[in-house]
């Protein structure tokens, strides 16, 4: 397998291109914003600072959880997609058309006022998790697929024939192959549902969102209210992207 264009830079250049480029990011952002006419008070942050850190910490917390629910059903729906029994093939690949061919807004709506409502539950953490891992797992859920089939049909028949069942070609042929083919789409992924996440506030849920615009409501400045937002879903979801990198090389290998 050819070598990425990332493996040829060594750590110590890939850093000063790092520094370069937030160098130059921030100048193009000073320059921007200086030629706003806007008059800059942060003091309304400063006081709503206690506010802000609860709602990052509620939404890393929502996200954390969803994730794993997400992964877990996603892995689930692409073998039930694979399943020799049609029945099962079929309602796995419905639910994953029908999650994937509708807004997270309206599911959201619907999941919480209707479904959540009739079986009385009166609990929109829990609600708001079950909902946001069920939109993102079935998008994982393609992803795993197409990792799996992804693998060439030679090697699960030299699996075969050295005697493997099913549940050991999965575990010592196709997871490892899959697993770092799918390390790409799946990090894309788990980023989106950080930021999806924001729209739990539909819902009652106090996430970071929500906590911003009760601050943005009661101080009038909504750019203070709002760059710190960004940079607070940055500090998380480009440490992951890092991490998913770091991944991929560990997991290199010849095919």
């Amino acid at each position: 397998m050819p070598a990425s264009p990332d493996s040829t830079v060594s750590p110590a250049r890939r850093t000063l291109y790092a520094l370069l480029l937030l160098v130059v990011a921030s100048a193009a952002f000073y320059a921007l914003f200086s030629s706003v006419a806007y008059s800059w008070n942060w003091d309304g942050v400063w006081r709503y600072r206690q506010q802000f850190g609860y709602g990052w910490l509620t939404t890393m917390g929502l996200s954390l959880v969803a994730m794993i629910v997400s992964v877990a059903l996603g892995f689930l729906l692409m073998l039930g997609r694979r399943s020799h029994w049609a029945p099962v093939r079929m309602f796995c690949g419905g639910v994953v058309e029908l999650v994937r061919g509708s807004p997270l807004l309206v599911q959201l709506l619907i999941g919480h006022y209707i479904i959540a409502n009739a079986l009385r539950i009166d609990q929109p953490i829990f609600t708001g998790i079950i909902l946001l891992g069920c939109f993102e797992g079935a998008y994982l859920a393609e992803i795993f697929r197409g990792a799996v089939e992804s693998i060439s049909a030679s090697q699960l028949e030299a699996a075969r024939a050295v005697g493997f069942d099913k549940v050991q070609t999965y575990r010592f042929v196709i997871i490892p192959q899959a697993l770092r083919r799918a390390l790409p789409g799946t990090t894309g992924q788990l980023v989106s549902l950080i930021k999806d996440s924001s729209l739990l506030s539909v819902i009652g849920i106090e996430e970071l969102v929500q906590k911003v615009k009760i601050m943005n409501a009661a101080t009038y400045k909504p750019l203070e209210g709002f760059l710190p937002l960004a940079l607070a879903y940055l500090v998380v979801t480009l440490p992951l992207s890092h991490l998913a990198r770091r991944l991929e090389g560990r997991f290199a290998y010849e095919t």
